[in-house]
């Protein structure tokens, strides 16, 4: 059987994103992207599972020449995801799901090993609680990110908005650890305070939980409290900041504190943020950029 550090579950899609002020560019997007390149790129073994149409798999060589495994369960189509930023504030964001994909069934997951397996999904299209139970009782360790369940794609318009989520408790009790930025957290929680909202998750029994916010990231684990502030000079690669930041946390967890798994991630998002796209730095990057910040 096949061994990985860290799996990644959730569907591959296009990203047409227009920045405030600036010009709309359509690129391979999604947080499975996001997050796998980040953590291939510091030395985890990495895989992916998803589903997408044959006919796109050209969007996965990214991800094939950094030596992840992809598993493609195929679909007829790929997810498209329209990304508007109709003001300066990099968390205000216009989401629209054009196409998908289709929802996670448990004979999508192929029988590999993993230390950890997280639930990157970008939208309420393609987790259920079955299929979660179901790599549960496969002896997985999960974790997820909870925008997988808070972005709801209207049927008829295919916007997305942020709404709560009827069996957020269930998910969590399922999870060793969630990611969610500060939208997610007060949708799920009532809160846009970061300790408060991280408290009630874990009284949910989840034990450990990461959220993101423009300037910084959140962790809790054992009953304490992170926090970690980003140092990106510019925000040009907004999108995918949480997914990267998650990765890199995930990756340095394995044998790492929560507090210092923290601040390796915050420095590795901050370099992504100032270039579009995925990751493109090292692990010596990080080191450096962790450095400075001493």
């Amino acid at each position: 059987m096949k061994e990985f550090d860290i799996v990644f579950v959730g569907h591959m899609c296009y990203d047409e994103i227009t920045p405030f002020g600036g010009k709309t560019a359509v690129s391979p997007g999604s947080a499975v992207l996001c997050g796998a390149v980040a953590a291939a790129r510091i030395g985890q073994k990495v895989a992916v599972v998803t589903r997408m149409a044959e006919a796109d798999r050209d969007i996965l060589r990214p991800l094939e020449e950094l030596g992840v495994e992809t598993f493609v369960a195929p679909a007829e189509e790929t997810t498209y995801s329209v990304v508007i930023h109709p003001t300066a504030d990099v968390d205000d964001r216009v989401l629209r799901l054009t196409r998908c994909a289709g929802p996670f069934a448990p004979e999508d997951m192929p029988d590999i090993a993993a230390r950890s397996v997280h639930l990157a999904g970008i939208s309420d299209q393609e987790f259920s609680l079955d299929f979660i139970g179901s790599l549960r009782e496969r002896g997985y360790r999960l974790s997820a990110d909870m925008q997988s369940f808070v972005r709801q794609v209207d049927p008829e318009t295919r916007d997305i908005r942020f709404r709560d989520v009827a069996v957020k408790r269930e998910i969590a009790a399922l999870m060793a650890i969630v990611k969610m930025d500060i939208v997610e957290a007060r949708v799920l929680t009532g809160t846009d305070d970061l300790p408060e909202a991280a408290r009630i998750f874990e009284s949910w029994l989840c034990p450990e939980i990461v959220i993101t916010r423009a300037e910084g990231a959140l962790a809790r684990a054992g009953g304490r409290n992170y926090y970690e502030r980003f140092t990106n000079r510019s925000s040009v690669g907004r999108t995918g900041r949480g997914d990267t930041t998650f990765a890199a946390y995930l990756a340095r967890r394995s044998d790492h504190d929560a507090a210092q798994s923290l601040k390796f991630a915050a420095a590795l998002v901050s370099i992504k943020m100032e270039t579009p796209g995925p990751f493109q730095g090292t692990l010596a990057d990080v080191i450096d950029r962790m450095s400075e910040e001493n």
